[in-house]
């Protein structure tokens, strides 16, 4: 078990400590991914394995001197470029698979491909882990990014994905706020029934490892004063470790609020399937790619 993770800036000290990994880099034909994983390489912390069409890579090779050293895939097309990105986490020849200039959807419906993906059903979703100053510790927000309005069946998927990730980077039982606008259930507002109910399940024992309480309002699942002017019982209020978010949009807008007002630090993944799976995007600042890759990489001996 990894000792527990304090704050994002300690992650590339603790890849380091870990060894190399072995990372896919998916369509290595943009700059803002490769600069992230040369600078993750040159950190000591991935082993860089580039797959893409040739005349995309050659555009970077003069901006690393290592470059010859690194493995590369020349592949003519997308599909190809994904189908061998997949295939070499999926068949354990890497530890990481990292998305490139390609799609989300086009990569993870590589990834779910029974062809050459994962032969086993998995239910992916994504994990943002954020280190903002005005909390007394990490935070993650699941999720912001794959799934779009989550049914409560999945709910229970997207808790138990980010509560086992938890896990592996310290917190053996993570705090869980399923979130709404309000604290109490109202009918008329499907998340807190939602909330209600994963609660309920999860003292039940149908939702392990964890504690869950909700509904809760943003401010009563971060903030112990508000917690007590409302007098809201149990452990979660005023100090959860995962905030579920009702739908994506309120956890996109929650996430890049953090990241742009609250000048928060952040690490995000794909969890769900047997390894880590790195989304990066343009708007995202290198230190937050780089963060990414190294809390893939810290995660891949417990994934």
């Amino acid at each position: 078990m990894l000792e527990q993770l304090r704050r994002i800036s300690d992650l590339e000290q603790l890849a380091v400590r870990q060894g190399r990994k072995k990372l896919v880099l998916c369509a290595a034909g943009d700059a803002h991914s490769i600069d992230a994983v040369f600078d993750a390489y040159r950190a000591g912390v991935i082993e860089p394995i580039l797959v893409g069409r040739p005349a995309e890579m050659e555009k970077f090779a003069g901006s690393c001197k290592d470059f010859d050293r690194f493995t590369v895939f020349d592949e003519p097309d997308e599909e190809h470029v994904i189908r061998r990105s997949v295939q070499l986490v999926v068949e354990g020849r890497a530890d990481i698979l990292m998305k490139g200039n390609v799609t989300t959807a086009a990569l993870l419906k590589g990834v779910l491909n029974k062809e050459y993906g994962l032969r086993e059903r998995r239910f992916l979703s994504h994990f943002a882990l954020f280190e903002v100053p005005n909390y007394h510790k990490l935070l993650a927000i699941t999720d912001v990014a794959l799934n779009i309005l989550p049914p409560l069946k999945h709910k229970v998927q997207i808790v138990r994905n980010a509560v086992r990730f938890f896990r592996k980077i310290g917190v053996e039982r993570p705090k869980v706020a399923a979130l709404s606008a309000i604290e109490m259930v109202n009918e008329d507002m499907p998340s807190t029934i939602d909330a209600a109910l994963l609660s309920i399940m999860q003292r039940r024992g149908q939702i392990k490892n964890c504690l869950i309480d909700g509904p809760l309002a943003f401010d009563n699942a971060i903030s112990k004063l508000s917690k007590q002017q409302k007098n809201i019982p149990g452990d979660v209020a005023g100090d959860a470790d995962i905030l579920l978010v009702p739908n994506i949009e309120s956890g996109n807008i929650l996430y890049k609020a953090f990241v742009f007002f609250a000048d928060a630090k952040v690490a995000g993944l794909v969890v769900g399937a047997p390894f880590p799976i790195v989304l990066t995007s343009r708007a995202d600042s290198e230190e937050t790619k780089r963060n990414s890759i190294y809390l893939a990489a810290i995660s891949v001996k417990n994934v």
